[in-house]
């Protein structure tokens, strides 16, 4: 799988934009096996969700958004945002995009993989 970060923009969370996600990783992965951390939002976890073989959930606890390395990839993206305006919503997609385009894989590593996230995970995922 490509490590550059991608980000896709969809209508709505729900379980089937979240579906639809789930299929684009499991075709992104090929023959490769993924842990993907998700949050309890009901998109997440409605029974609905048909879970690809190499796509393997690992459900943080309830209202922890602190185990979820997203939440600091958000702060990162924020930074650059902070006190403009943008002229539309496409305009601010663009940008959002650059700022993406500059992120290496170091930096992504380096917000996202904290050994307390991963431990707290696991342990939760124990019970």
């Amino acid at each position: 799988m490509d490590w550059r970060p991608q980000h896709y923009e969809y209508p709505k969370l729900d379980g089937e934009c979240f579906q639809q996600f789930l299929d684009w990783l499991c075709v992104q992965l090929g023959g490769d096996y993924a842990i993907l951390q998700v949050d309890q939002a009901p998109a997440h976890t409605s029974s609905a969700i048909r879970w690809p073989e190499n796509i393997i959930p690992l459900f943080q606890p309830p209202s922890s958004p602190e185990l979820n390395p997203i939440e600091r990839l958000w702060q990162l993206l924020k930074k650059p945002l902070k006190n403009q305006i943008f002229s539309s919503l496409q305009t601010l997609r663009e940008r959002i995009q650059e700022i993406f385009d500059q992120l290496t894989f170091d930096q992504v590593i380096s917000i996202s993989s904290y050994n307390f996230i991963l431990e707290a995970l696991f342990y939760a995922a124990s019970y």
